[in-house]
């Protein structure tokens, strides 16, 4: 089906990475943005989801066109936020196969100084956030001139992130030889009127979102904290008379620190990640195929275009980035008419993001405690006892049977058999040997409390400032509650996903000028 690909224009050392990427055919976002972006001279406007492989839509092309080592940046993609700078950055490197490119994110939070060198050494694409990206504009670090091609992936996201005085500024700084493609799931007006006033000629490529379903899956999530979650998937894994199944994780280095880890257990586990080679990755998964090994420990990009059947767990150790990435992940068991099982790990900060993937997704996670120990070790006799007799009902080898005569001349039967248990499972069946999981304290309300710096002596009220809030951010009047206002500064309560709008909006703009809003933090006992 790679034959798919090669009729959109692509090369064969790119069809030989999709190929050792597990691509099989390409999506309808992909079929109508890869040849558009290859053999047309227009910028493109594409309509689609996030999980419809827009990164590859825009990445193959680019890749294909850009020069080798021509010591400029040569695309500039712009990301609403850091994960997903980070994301898009690794999913291009691990698209470029042979080609001599480098790519580097670039995002707030992250070390200024580091990314003046990585900017120094040269870089050909840079995949950043607005508000960093325009601070490295207007500290002259970053230059745009030259560039061949901008990308604005998740426009919609960026403009509700407060984030469109950036973009049109960046856009603005852009070389006018550039191609410009934008990408956004929906079309607001801001976003039309950006494509007409920034863009030159452009082709509008749209693709129907589709039903992204959820087969038998029950889903449920854990409350654990980090330092306990290892611990947790050794219960959920111990839990199961039959366990297999994939473990998504965010890195490569989480996958293959929760392998080795799992080995150390004594499971059978493996990672498959993006710095495998193909005859490694083949390796590994004949090994899951063939159930040599069970438990296959794995990021979503390494995921993808994996088809394994009759999987009995889907377990988020790392929780998606989206409601798309979770649908993709889960659907991977609950096949063929069987009930599957999706679980997803939370920490106690995860809590509000896995609300808005469970209204994204439009899907029941129903919160679950993880299995006592005592649950476990009675799963283990269980299980010992049926290999036991499993043991018992083939052939036995004649040196066990003479040996289990000669101890059984002067020892009761009952209590040899509970020898032999203690010799074999007293630390699998002792109580003590598990390290226990304290239950994660997590945060339920969904809000955050601001701090405004403006207070009555600014002739600041109550409506004054709802209406300020409103006005800025289209964050409802209702949804502004417990204000507060004083002398020099006041206080008011937003959801958590209104006081990010709000908190992007108001970002630091210039140096030595303070935020307007800020969070209140939370003070010890």
């Amino acid at each position: 089906m790679i034959d798919s690909f090669k009729n959109l224009g692509l090369s064969e050392n790119t069809l030989k990475v999709l190929k050792q990427k597990g691509f099989e055919e390409p999506t309808p976002i992909q079929k109508k943005t890869i040849p558009a972006v290859l053999k047309g001279a227009k910028d493109v406007v594409g309509q689609a989801q996030t999980g419809t492989g827009k990164t590859a839509a825009f990445g193959l092309p680019i890749i294909e066109l850009l020069q080798e080592r021509l010591g400029v940046v040569q695309t500039l993609v712009l990301t609403p936020t850091r994960e997903l700078a980070i994301q898009v950055a690794e999913e291009i490197n691990s698209l470029k196969g042979k080609k001599r490119l480098s790519i580097v994110p670039i995002y707030g939070g992250q070390s200024f100084d580091l990314q003046l060198r990585s900017l120094k050494k040269g870089v050909d694409i840079v995949v950043g956030t607005p508000g960093r990206i325009l601070d490295h504009l207007r500290r002259r670090t970053l230059r745009l001139d030259k560039i061949s091609f901008l990308v604005l992936d998740e426009a919609d996201e960026m403009l509700n992130m407060g984030f469109l005085e950036d973009v049109t500024e960046i856009m603005k700084s852009a070389g006018l030889n550039r191609r410009t493609l934008l990408f956004s799931a929906t079309m607001p007006q801001e976003i039309r009127h950006i494509s007409k006033k920034y863009m030159g000629e452009h082709d509008v490529l749209k693709v129907s979102k589709g039903q992204l379903t959820i087969r038998q899956t029950d889903q449920i999530y854990f409350e654990v904290s980090p330092s306990d979650k290892f611990e947790a998937l050794c219960r959920i894994i111990d839990i199961e008379e039959e366990f297999y199944g994939l473990v998504f994780c965010r890195t490569k280095i989480d996958t293959d620190t929760i392998a080795n880890h799992l080995g150390e257990r004594g499971y059978d586990a493996d990672a498959l990640h993006g710095d495998l080679s193909q005859g490694q990755r083949e390796k590994i998964l004949n090994k899951f195929k063939k159930r040599l090994i069970n438990i296959l420990v794995a990021t979503d990009v390494a995921a993808r275009g994996l088809d394994v059947q009759d999987l009995t767990h889907v377990i988020n150790f790392s929780l998606p980035q989206d409601p798309e990435s979770y649908i993709h992940r889960i659907g991977r068991t609950g096949r063929a008419g069987k009930e599957g099982n999706a679980i997803t790990f939370i920490t106690p900060e995860e809590y509000r993001k896995l609300q808005f993937i469970k209204r994204g997704a439009k899907t029941d996670i129903r919160k679950a405690k993880l299995p006592r120990v005592k649950d476990v070790i009675k799963t283990k006799k269980t299980r010992i006892r049926t290999d036991l007799e499993g043991i018992v009902k083939k052939e036995l080898r004649l040196e066990f049977l003479e040996m289990s005569k000669e101890l059984l001349k002067d020892i009761k039967p009952e209590n040899m058999v509970a020898a032999l248990l203690q010799y074999s499972f007293q630390d699998v069946l002792d109580e003590r040997s598990y390290t226990e999981i304290a239950d994660a304290v997590v945060d339920k309300k969904g809000k955050t409390r601001l701090f405004m710096k403006q207070g009555k002596r600014d002739g600041l009220t109550r409506k004054k400032m709802i209406d300020f809030v409103r006005d800025k951010c289209g964050v409802k009047s209702g949804n502004v509650r417990d204000i507060q206002i004083l002398d020099k500064f006041s206080f008011l309560t937003l959801s958590f996903h209104d006081a990010e709008i709000l908190l992007s909006h108001f970002k630091k703009r210039k140096s030595g000028q303070g935020t307007l809003f800020s969070k209140v933090r939370k003070t010890r006992k």
